[in-house]
C-alpha cells in the first residue's frame, strides 16, 4: 500500500522529539522482525505511547498499524492522518470488524500494534489484559511482540496537564523476545504469559530509569509502591 502520510509523520515525530530533547533508551529493537506479521502489545501510560511503540520498529524498517478507539479516528485533525497511515479503528460496540481488520492485516504481513489494558493505566502500573491480543495472534499464527514503555507518561498522560517544552525527560523502551502462543493454548493462559513478560521489561525500564522525583510535588509520575503519589490501582478504579 501507498505510504505517502506515514513517514512524513514519522519525520515531524522526530523534529518533536529532538526539540523537547527527550532523552530516548531503545533496547530490544532486534527483537523486531524485518518482515512478516506480527503483534506488538505494549503497556500504556501516555496518550503518545504509540508514537514510542511505533519507533522501536524503525530500525527494523517496519511500520506499525495501531488499533484505536473509533473516536480518534472521528475527530477532525487526526482522523484523517489516522486513516492515511491506515491504522485500525476499534469501535467497542462492533469488535467483530476490528478483530477481522487487524487479522487481514496481520496475515498480510504487517505489524500490529494493541494495548491490551484498553486505556490509560492512572496507577502506572499494569492493569488486567484484555485477551484480545491472545486470541489475534493465534488466529493469525504471528508471533506476540512484548514492549514496556516508561517516562512516557510525564510528556502527556490522563488528568494532566501535558508537558510540550524542552523538558529533558527521559523515554526508556524496551522489547522482548517473541512470545508464540503454544499448541492449543488457552487465551487465558496466553495473555497471562504475555503480561508477565511485560511486567518483567516494565520492572527494567524502572529499575533502569535514570530519573527520580525531585520532590513530593514531582513525584506524581511515579508508582504508590515505589513510594511515588500516583494513585493506587485500587484508587485509580474509581
Amino acid at each position: 500500500m501507498a505510504e505517502l502520510v506515514y513517514p512524513p509523520v514519522i519525520g515531524v515525530a522526530h523534529t518533536m522529539f529532538r526539540a523537547f530533547d527527550l532523552r530516548i533508551d531503545l533496547a530490544g529493537s532486534e527483537n523486531i522482525p524485518r518482515k512478516g506479521g506480527a503483534l506488538l502489545v505494549s503497556n500504556h501510560i501516555g496518550y503518545l505511547d504509540f508514537v514510542f511503540c511505533g519507533l522501536a520498529a524503525r530500525p527494523a524498517k517496519r511500520l506499525v498499524r495501531f488499533m484505536a478507539k473509533k473516536s480518534v479516528f472521528d475527530h477532525k485533525i487526526s482522523g484523517p492522518l489516522m486513516r492515511a497511515m491506515h491504522h485500525i479503528p476499534v469501535d467497542r460496540a462492533d469488535g467483530v470488524h476490528a478483530f477481522q481488520h487487524a487479522l487481514k492485516a496481520l496475515r498480510s504481513g504487517e505489524i500490529v500494534g494493541v494495548f491490551p489494558e484498553a486505556t490509560i493505566s492512572r496507577s502506572f502500573t499494569l492493569k488486567q489484559f484484555k485477551t484480545g491480543a491472545a486470541r489475534l495472534a493465534t488466529e493469525a499464527g504471528v508471533p506476540l511482540l512484548p514492549m514496556a514503555v516508561w517516562g512516557t507518561q510525564r510528556v502527556w498522560t490522563k488528568g494532566r496537564p501535558r508537558n510540550f517544552s524542552r523538558s529533558h525527560i527521559p523515554i526508556s523502551i524496551r522489547v522482548g523476545e517473541a512470545v508464540h502462543p503454544g499448541a492449543d493454548e488457552k487465551p487465558g493462559k496466553l495473555t497471562l504469559r504475555l503480561r508477565d513478560r511485560i511486567a518483567e521489561l516494565l520492572g527494567d525500564a524502572q529499575r533502569d530509569y535514570p530519573d527520580r522525583p525531585k520532590g513530593p510535588e514531582d513525584s506524581w509520575w511515579l508508582p504508590a509502591h515505589m513510594g511515588g503519589t500516583a494513585p493506587t490501582p485500587e484508587e485509580a478504579r474509581d
